[in-house]
């Protein structure tokens, strides 16, 4: 018997305790009080009715949606153990900003799917919420038709794609970095600088390209608009699962020789001077990525002055490393944070942050982020000692 099959007849028996704690269950009510909501069993496992409570609307889901509950419970949407839903925990409740996306009852408010004014919830949401049931099978979502990006585009959207460009589009633009070093000397670093973090799971900013603008886009450059793929792909379900978000491989292989996208190339022509193009397109872009990575380092110690080092573990990413050991310095037991940063060397930083806080850009967009990553490697290099012409970077 298969995992999921196992975990469905659990949950219809009410002995998956685990599963049945993750998702709200409650054992089934007496015959006398179900007899109006009985279904039929499903393919011959027995029924189990949901109580009124819990995230499901359960007057709305009937019995034969088990099999797609039980594929969301294996999501990272349902995971409350999180850092995505946890971080809050000490405070006891949720910023508007943060809850919009990080608690069903925060997207319900911003969308005035609840009832109230559309906008950010007026206060604070209570923790312990996830990306339930409702936050994408409400019936109002049909009339959300637009979503404002963080560059300021109004996008137009389908119900099958609204509530995932709300949430996976980040929380800056590449207007933020312009905004932030204004007309400030490119190569001088000023304190009043902080890194600018896109955020993170950007499929939808990253897909949309120059057209959105997320990433910071360099004047004078040329940037490639939404990747429309081929045309049966032409939303975030038409590859993930709704559900258990997982790729459905069948897709890839409508066109493609294989059905693991990190295998798949899409073009002829290699951009990371290795002259392979053998491997799959995402190992270009990493190869690039840590190209600019390097870059970033040889600018912060040569030209900002003071050495720098990437965490991904800690906020906000970008600390001083003045000895150059690798690690980020500390004061009082705290790393302490990058702040020698110039115009220039935060553009390149946070493009390689934009494109890496992407696990799938070479699925849902990589030509842009070929362009990302190279402009602001050819930006970094004219200011150190590089050849870059030397490299054969192609973009």
């Amino acid at each position: 018997m298969s995992r999921i099959r196992h975990f469905v007849t659990c949950l219809f028996h009410g002995l998956a305790v685990a599963a049945v704690t993750t998702i709200g269950l409650t054992a089934a009510p007496p015959a006398a009080a179900q007899s109006s909501n009985s279904i039929d069993s499903v393919e011959g496992l027995p029924t189990f009715v949901m109580p009124p409570s819990g995230p499901f609307s359960p007057n709305e889901i009937t019995i034969p949606n088990a099999r797609a509950i039980a594929a969301w419970v294996r999501s990272g949407h349902s995971d409350a153990s999180s850092e995505a839903f946890t971080h809050w925990d000490e405070e006891g409740s949720i910023p508007p900003v943060c809850a919009t996306c990080h608690s069903g009852a925060g997207f319900r408010a911003f969308h005035g799917l609840d009832g109230s004014a559309p906008g950010l919830p007026e206060q604070p949401v209570p923790t312990g919420g996830v990306v339930d049931c409702e936050t994408c099978h409400n019936r109002n979502l049909g009339a959300v038709e637009q979503i404002t990006l963080s560059s300021g585009v109004d996008h137009p959207v389908i119900v099958g794609e609204a509530a995932c460009v709300t949430c996976h589009q980040g929380r800056a633009a590449g207007s933020s970095v312009t905004k932030a070093v204004d007309e400030l000397p490119e190569d001088s670093p000023n304190e009043d600088l902080g890194f600018v973090n896109p955020h993170y799971a950007l499929a939808a900013a990253s897909s949309l390209g120059g057209y959105g603008g997320l990433g910071y886009q360099y004047p004078g450059k040329t940037y490639t608009g939404r990747f429309l793929h081929a045309k049966p792909v032409s939303t975030c379900l038409s590859c993930h699962d709704p559900h258990s978000l997982e790729v459905t491989q069948d897709t890839c292989l409508m066109c493609h020789q294989t059905g693991d996208p990190a295998e798949i190339r899409i073009s002829r022509q290699s951009y990371d001077g290795s002259g392979n193009t053998s491997k799959g397109i995402r190992s270009d872009i990493e190869a690039n990525s840590e190209l600019l990575m390097s870059l970033i380092s040889d600018y912060a110690a040569e030209v900002a002055g003071t050495p720098i080092v990437y965490d991904g573990g800690h906020y906000p990413y970008f600390f001083a490393d003045a000895n150059g050991d690798g690690l980020a310095d500390e004061r009082d037991g705290s790393r302490i944070k990058y702040a020698s940063w110039t115009p220039r060397l935060l553009k390149a930083a946070y493009n390689w942050k934009f494109v890496n806080a992407d696990h799938g850009i070479h699925v849902h967009n990589p030509h842009y982020a070929l362009e990302l990553i190279y402009d602001s490697a050819e930006d970094l290099a004219g200011q150190l000692d590089t050849d870059f012409a030397s490299l054969n970077l192609l973009r």
